[in-house]
């Protein structure tokens, strides 16, 4: 199995590198193109998305980014990373005006859920898992689907917090703050890149 990669230029690398070490894969962190020649997944982790996109630009990693997801490859974006991937991005209060990756047709809606003093847990049902996941929101953004090729996997009562559409997937929640690696190998599985659990 090739390595699994980390967008590691802003946001929580390390704690989504250690969720993937722990499922046993190679984890390789990613900051310039060359080094999205070796890897078979790739997880765009939270952050602050405005600051993220300026430095994929910087490096020069948003074209071939783009061109990846479109081309089928594995991509996962959490909370910020989701708002990446997102074909339209607004503000609860008011429409933004920022550029994102552009591939999956959502539309991210940024610190939905109130600013970082309004975090919290929420236990949440999740399609493929059999348990409820517990999921972290950190100024998470409501993600809805603009077309009905993308699949709801998760819902709270405000809408949609977790996606799928073919090899993109988006969550609103930080599943590398927790100890429980389910979400992480159900997007790994569903690529197979790792083998399923029986």
């Amino acid at each position: 199995m090739s390595a699994v990669g980390v967008l590691a230029l802003q946001g929580g690398v390390a704690e989504h590198i250690s969720i993937l070490e722990q499922l046993g894969c190679d984890v390789k962190e990613i900051r310039t193109p060359d080094e999205l020649e070796s890897i078979s997944a790739l997880i765009l982790p939270g952050g602050e998305s405005t600051t993220l996109i300026s430095l994929l630009n910087r490096w020069e990693l948003t074209s071939p980014l783009r061109s990846m997801g479109e081309d089928g490859f594995p991509i996962f974006g959490t909370c910020a990373g989701a708002v990446l991937l997102s074909k339209e991005i607004d503000e609860k209060e008011h429409e933004v005006s920022q550029n994102s990756l552009g591939l999956a047709d959502v539309k991210a809606v940024r610190n939905y859920f109130g600013r970082q003093t309004c975090s919290f847990l929420k236990s949440i049902k999740v399609t493929g898992l059999a348990e409820p996941f517990p999921g972290v929101f950190i100024r998470a953004p409501l993600l809805l689907p603009l077309s009905d090729t993308v699949e709801v996997l998760s819902s709270v009562e405000d809408g949609p917090v977790f996606l799928r559409q073919d090899n993109l997937w988006l969550s609103s929640f930080h599943p590398e703050l927790t100890t429980d690696c389910r979400i992480h190998r159900l997007f790994l599985e569903s690529q197979g890149i790792l083998k399923g659990s029986g």
